[in-house]
């Protein structure tokens, strides 16, 4: 049985309240239609606890990494962090199919989807490292995002200051996954009277998106 992880970042955890879970609640059903026994499992990241990069964990892992110490050897707190940072990151290899829908804030995504990235690279797990560089071990996988912008950012002035979509596919890619293309609903803010349009033709999008992902097995 295929798993699909859904992530949304967004403190708007309610469908009606939030376009770009509208887009992804399309994604999702247009799925299942093809795939009707895939595994779907959600993370809302805001209601979650997620580790961050904090003194604990920045030594826990450099001691463990290259400094001679063991697992027993690490403070409480360092085993602690540490512990929950793999707890995360096996939740999140246990897929094979991944959806990501945030909003753009301020050029990037927010604060708490980068938080959540920060488990995810751990060498020798997600990534390793060889004498032609760093290669991502989460391959045969298959991921794509889902974004909402209130501006224009892909064309006209704004377009080297989208930080949210280019920055995901990076850390995604790094570590092995596929990108699909991204499905974008952009410029509601500045074109309010044509929104609803809007998110009408990324509902679309999302749902060709879907029907190609679950038409193309991942290979995990």
């Amino acid at each position: 049985m295929a798993k699909l992880l859904y992530i949304t970042a967004n403190p708007k955890n309610d469908v009606k309240r939030s376009k770009g879970m509208q887009i992804g609640e399309v994604f999702l059903e247009e799925f299942k239609k093809i795939q009707p026994d895939v595994e779907v499992k959600k993370m809302h990241l805001y209601d979650m606890e997620i580790p961050e990069i904090d003194m604990d964990l920045l030594y826990g892992r450099a001691k463990l990494s290259f400094m001679g110490y063991t697992f027993e050897l690490l403070s409480e707190g360092e085993q602690k962090k540490l512990t929950e940072m793999h707890a995360l990151a096996d939740r999140f290899i246990d897929a094979d199919y991944y959806v990501f829908v945030t909003p753009l804030w301020n050029l990037g995504s927010p604060s708490v989807l980068k938080a959540f990235l920060d488990n995810l690279f751990i060498v020798n797990k997600t990534f390793k490292n060889t004498e032609h560089g760093p290669e991502g071990l989460l391959t045969g996988r298959k991921a794509i995002h889902i974004q909402t912008r209130g501006g224009i950012y892909t064309t006209g002035p704004m377009v080297d200051f989208e930080f949210g979509d280019r920055f995901l596919r990076k850390a995604l890619g790094f570590l092995g996954l596929e990108l699909m293309d991204s499905v974008i609903a952009e410029g509601m803010d500045h074109f309010p009277k044509q929104a609803a349009e809007i998110v009408a033709a990324a509902k679309e999008a999302a749902a060709d998106a879907a029907r190609e992902m679950a038409l193309s097995p991942a290979r995990v």
